[in-house]
């Protein structure tokens, strides 16, 4: 990409998007273009082709999508599949109609079946089932990567396909119904310290381990790939390193101030035992996370509080 670049941002308003156009001005790139959902609705096939033939975007990041924690991906499956199915189908196809030089389709390492061996490889894609809980989100992000490599076979489009492990950071979804297990918790434990709740109820056993980066992290390697890697097979994206849940509540109860007791619902599920991904693939080309989870919850945190304050 060249400094003036026409690059479209798909979902800039939200966690991953933001990050990638902080990222992209912070290189100094100067031509990103934006639309939010008023303005451009990706649910809206002619909306879309109209919005690519006349802007003609040279580069796509597509970051936009219906995304949501275990209890979201449980209670609107049909939701979940439907709309990324019909956005990612709509921007794809007009960006090879308009001959876009690259685009970045971003997945999500729920992709992977539940039981992978760890840590998981890039080439354990489809080789088992899917966590039942998310199972219809990361069918419509399977159908995303191989809509990416069938246009890049049949027409040679340049689409590559990144998958990142668990994100989190400014502009996360905090909503106690819909948020993914950090963001709820950060919430969860702020609400219990300023109304001195003694307890504090997280659900499954605390086991299950997870991987979490932070978002600008992220968006340093989203845009670090577009300038740099050009194979239709998918990368993972991610710290290579996991903590188990319980370890991440007592450090997220620690960051906020939380001095109360966390009881564990263990009635509830846990979603898979572990999901931590190998990150050998971008590490070899260059590219390494910089944010230290402490760091990253302490920051994310300040910013939570700041909206949730504004709210």
């Amino acid at each position: 990409m060249e400094k003036n670049s026409k690059i479209y941002v798909a979902g800039h308003r939200g966690l991953v998007g933001s990050s990638i156009v902080r990222e992209l001005e912070r290189k100094r790139y100067t031509n990103i273009i934006v639309r939010t959902h008023d303005e451009l609705d990706l649910l809206d096939p002619i909306a879309v082709r109209a919005f690519f033939e006349t802007e003609r975007p040279e580069y796509v990041f597509l970051a936009a999508a219906r995304v949501g924690g275990i209890m979201a991906n449980n209670t609107y499956p049909a939701d979940f599949i439907r709309e990324n199915l019909i956005v990612q189908t709509n921007v794809l196809h007009e960006a090879y109609k308009s001959g876009v030089k690259k685009l970045l389709f971003l997945g999500s390492s729920c992709i992977y079946p539940k039981l992978a061996p760890q840590p998981i490889k890039e080439e354990y894609l489809m080789t088992g089932p899917l966590e039942e809980t998310n199972s219809a989100y990361a069918m419509a992000k399977i159908a995303g990567i191989e809509m990416c490599q069938a246009y890049h076979r049949q027409y040679g489009c340049n689409f590559i396909s990144v998958m990142p492990t668990n994100l989190y950071g400014p502009n996360d979804n905090f909503s106690p119904e819909r948020s993914h297990v950090l963001p709820a918790l950060i919430r969860r434990f702020h609400e219990a310290k300023m109304s001195d709740a003694p307890t504090v109820t997280v659900w499954g056993t605390g086991a299950p381990k997870r991987e979490f980066l932070h978002v600008d992290d992220l968006g340093s390697a989203c845009v670090f790939l577009m300038e740099t890697y050009d194979d239709p097979s998918i990368i993972n994206i991610g710290t290579g390193e996991d903590v188990t849940i319980r370890e991440l509540a007592e450090l997220i109860a620690a960051t906020v101030g939380y001095n109360g007791k966390i009881v564990w619902d263990k009635t509830k599920p846990d979603g898979t035992p572990q999901k931590k991904l190998d990150v050998s693939k971008i590490h070899a080309l260059g590219w390494k996370h910089t944010i230290p989870l402490e760091q990253g919850l302490a920051s994310t945190y300040v910013w939570f509080k700041n909206s949730f304050n504004s709210a």
